[in-house]
C-alpha cells in the first residue's frame, strides 16, 4: 500500500507548489493511470515515491518503507521506468549482471522471455540498440525485477504500434497481485484497457481520485444523449459528436471513455464533482 498524507512539495527555484495538500491510498492489486496536463506534478510526484525527490511538508509511505530515506529493501522492491530511457554503454549483459544484483526477487526467465517478445538480441551491445529497443529493454528489465511497485513515466512514447500491443500484454500477464502500477501519460488510448483506478492530477492534487468502474456508473460516453442527461462535455470526432453526460441511478457500467472524461475535467471542472459510491477511502497514520 502507497499511502499519501498532506503531500506538498516546490522546487527551490520556485517557491511555488507543484503539489499541495496531496492525499491518497493506493492499493495492491491495481493499475492506476496518471493523468494531468503538462507541467501538472505527474513526473515529480513519481520521483517522490521513489525517494528521487523529497517532500517539502506531508508524508508518503511505500508499504512500510519511507522513500526518502532510501533504504535498500525500498529500492530493491520500486522500479521507476523514466520516460528518456538512460542506460550506460556497455554490453546488455554486463548491464544486466550488475543491475540484476540489486534486485533480489529478479526473474532471469522473464527479462529472457520478454526480450524475445520484444525481438530485442540479448547479446546486443545497448548503444547500438534504438531508442524504442532501449525502451522495451527498460521494460523488460523492469518487469523481471518483480518489484512491488512499478512507476511508468510515459511508456509507449518511443514504441511502434505493435509494440505498444506487446506491452499492454505484458503487463496484463506479468504483473502480480501484490503489486502496484502507476502509469504517468498523455498517451491515455494506448494503455486505457489497462487502467483500474484514475488519478487526475489539477491544481496540486487529485481533483479525480477514482476506480473506472465506479466512474463508469456515474458518467458516460453517448452519441445520444436523452433529456434527462446532464452534459458535461461535448466533442466531435470523425463519427459525429460524443457526449459525456453523468447518469441517473449509477447501478450499471457504460460504456466509459477516459480521454474524454480527462477532457471534461479540464474544461469544466465543476460539474464533475464525484462521491465516492462505495465511501471506502481511508488514510492510514503514518
Amino acid at each position: 500500500m502507497i499511502t499519501i498524507k498532506n503531500l506538498h512539495f516546490n522546487y527551490l527555484r520556485n517557491k511555488k507548489p507543484v503539489i499541495d495538500r496531496l492525499c491518497s491510498v493506493l492499493l495492491p492489486g491495481q493499475i492506476y493511470g496518471l493523468l494531468g496536463l503538462n507541467g501538472a506534478g505527474k513526473t515529480t510526484l513519481l520521483k517522490l515515491i521513489a525517494g528521487i525527490a523529497f517532500p517539502k511538508e506531508g508524508k508518503i509511505q511505500v508499504f512500510d518503507k519511507i522513500p526518502k530515506e532510501r533504504k535498500i529493501d525500498f529500492l530493491s522492491d520500486i522500479y521507476f521506468f523514466e520516460d528518456e530511457v538512460k542506460l550506460p554503454f556497455w554490453s546488455l549483459q554486463k548491464w544486466l549482471k550488475i543491475y540484476s544484483s540489486i534486485y533480489t526477487s529478479f526473474d532471469h526467465v522473464l527479462f529472457d522471455e520478454l526480450l524475445s517478445q520484444f525481438d530485442v538480441d540479448p547479446d546486443m551491445h545497448i548503444s547500438n540498440l534504438s531508442y524504442g529497443q532501449k525502451k522495451k529493454l527498460n521494460i523488460a528489465f523492469g518487469l523481471a525485477t518483480r518489484a512491488r511497485v512499478l512507476l511508468m513515466d510515459e511508456p509507449t512514447n518511443g514504441l511502434d504500434i505493435p509494440s505498444k500491443s506487446q506491452l499492454r500484454k505484458v503487463l496484463a500477464k506479468h504483473t502480480h497481485e501484490d503489486a502496484i502500477i502507476i502509469i504517468s501519460t498523455h498517451q491515455i488510448r494506448d494503455i486505457h484497457p489497462l487502467i483500474d483506478h484514475l488519478l487526475i492530477l489539477k491544481d496540486h492534487h487529485f481533483v479525480v481520485d477514482q476506480t473506472v468502474e465506479q466512474l463508469s456508473k456515474l458518467f458516460k460516453v453517448t452519441a445520444t444523449p436523452q433529456e434527462q442527461d446532464t452534459v458535461i462535455y461535448s466533442e466531435e470526432s470523425l463519427y459525429g459528436k460524443k457526449y459525456v453526460v453523468k447518469t441517473l441511478d449509477n447501478l450499471e457500467e457504460n460504456v466509459f471513455d477516459i480521454e474524454l472524461f480527462f477532457n471534461a475535467i479540464m474544461t469544466n471542472p465543476d460539474s464533475t464533482t464525484i462521491p465516492d459510491l462505495n465511501n471506502t477511502k481511508t488514510y492510514a497514520s503514518i
